[in-house]
C-alpha cells in the first residue's frame, strides 16, 4: 500500500480536520500515520474501546513506538470500570482538537466509532438523562433480560431497533429511557448533520472476502500476542464490571472462555464472527454519510490519493 511510501509534505489550510474513518481491521491506523507525516498533523483517537486503559492487544492499539512520533490524544483515559460517555467524549476531543488546531497543526480524528466521530465533527446535543428513569430501565433489564427491552423497543422505535444489537442492553436502556423522556423515537434524537468544524472525510475500505480473512489473521494474532493474560489482567482491575469495556468484542469472548461457555478455539471462532458482524454495521453507518470519500485501502497510491481527496475538498 501507500502508507509504507515517502510522500511529500502538502500544505493545508488552517482550520480543517481531517478524518480518516471506516470499518475494523481496514487500515485506518496506517493512512492515518502516513497523512499525520505529509499534513503536520496529531491523531485524535476516535475508536470508542481504545479510550480505556489496558486495552491494548485487543483493540490492536498502536503502541508509542509504531505511533512513529505522531502525538496521539485520547488513548488510555479511562479505567475499564468507567461507562462510555459519548458526551464526556465529545467534550475531551472538542478540546484536543481545537488545541491542535491553535498550534497551527492538522488534527486528524481516526476511529471506526461513527457516533463518536460524528459526534466531533457536527453540531450534537444529546438528549439528557433521568436517573429515577434510568434506574427503572436497568433493573427491569437485570429482570427480564436484554432481549425482552429490545422487543419493546422494536415497538416503539423499529429503526433504532435494527441498528442495536438484542444483547446490547446499555443501549437498549438509553434508547428507551431518551423515548421516554422526549416522547419521540430515539432516531429523532440524532439531527441531521450541520458541521461543526471545517472537515475533510476520508473513508478507507477493503472488499469483504479480502477484509473478512484480514479479520481471521488478527484476531490469531491477538491471541498470540496474549489477549487471554490481557483480560485476565483487566480482570483483576474490575473488568467485569464495566458496562462497556466488558463488551468489548473479544474481550467478551474470552470472559465467557473464562467462565466455562466457550473453549478456546470456540473464543477465537466467534470473536471473527462478531467483528465480521461489526463490520457490516460501521459500513452501514459511514455510507450514509455522502461527505466521506472513499478509497479502497488496497490501492498502491492510496496516501497520494487520500492527499489529492483532501485537497480536491479544501478547494
Amino acid at each position: 500500500m501507500g502508507a509504507g511510501r515517502p510522500v511529500r509534505t502538502v500544505a493545508v489550510t488552517t482550520g480543517v480536520v481531517v478524518a480518516v474513518v471506516g470499518p475494523t481491521a481496514a487500515g485506518k491506523s496506517a493512512l492515518s500515520l502516513a497523512l499525520a507525516h505529509a499534513l503536520g498533523g496529531e491523531v485524535v483517537n476516535a475508536d470508542s474501546m481504545q479510550l480505556y486503559r489496558g486495552m491494548d492487544i485487543g483493540t490492536a492499539k498502536l503502541t508509542p513506538t509504531e505511533r512513529a512520533g505522531v502525538p496521539h490524544h485520547l488513548l488510555d483515559i479511562w479505567e475499564v470500570t468507567e461507562p462510555a460517555s459519548v458526551a464526556e467524549y465529545q467534550r475531551l476531543a472538542r478540546a484536543a482538537v481545537d488545541d491542535i488546531l491553535a498550534r497551527g497543526r492538522v488534527p486528524l480524528l481516526v476511529g471506526g466509532s461513527g457516533l463518536y466521530v460524528r459526534a466531533v465533527l457536527d453540531e450534537f446535543e444529546f438528549p439528557g438523562t433521568d436517573p429515577v428513569v434510568r434506574a427503572r430501565l436497568e433493573e427491569e433489564l437485570r429482570a427480564e433480560g436484554p432481549e425482552s427491552l429490545h422487543a419493546r423497543l422494536r415497538a416503539a422505535d423499529p429503526l433504532a431497533a435494527s441498528q442495536i444489537l438484542p444483547g446490547n442492553g446499555r443501549r437498549i436502556v438509553r434508547a428507551l429511557e431518551v423515548i421516554e423522556l422526549t416522547g419521540a423515537p430515539f432516531t429523532a434524537s440524532l439531527p441531521q448533520p450541520t458541521p461543526w468544524y471545517d472537515a475533510v472525510q476520508i473513508g478507507v475500505d477493503l472488499d469483504t472476502t479480502i477484509l473478512d480473512e484480514r479479520i481471521a489473521v488478527r484476531v490469531d494474532r491477538m491471541w498470540q500476542a496474549g489477549l487471554v493474560a490481557e483480560t485476565a489482567a483487566l480482570v483483576e482491575l474490575g473488568l467485569r464490571s464495566g458496562r462497556t469495556a466488558s463488551r468489548a468484542l473479544g474481550y467478551q469472548q474470552v470472559l465467557r472462555m473464562f467462565d466455562g461457555e466457550l473453549d478456546d478455539p470456540q473464543a477465537r471462532d466467534d470473536t471473527v464472527r462478531a467483528t465480521r458482524r461489526f463490520v457490516r454495521r460501521q459500513r452501514s453507518w459511514f455510507r450514509r454519510d455522502s461527505r466521506i470519500t472513499w478509497l479502497d485501502a488496497a490501492r498502491d497510491d492510496l496516501v497520494e490519493a487520500a492527499l489529492a481527496a483532501v485537497a480536491a475538498a479544501r478547494g
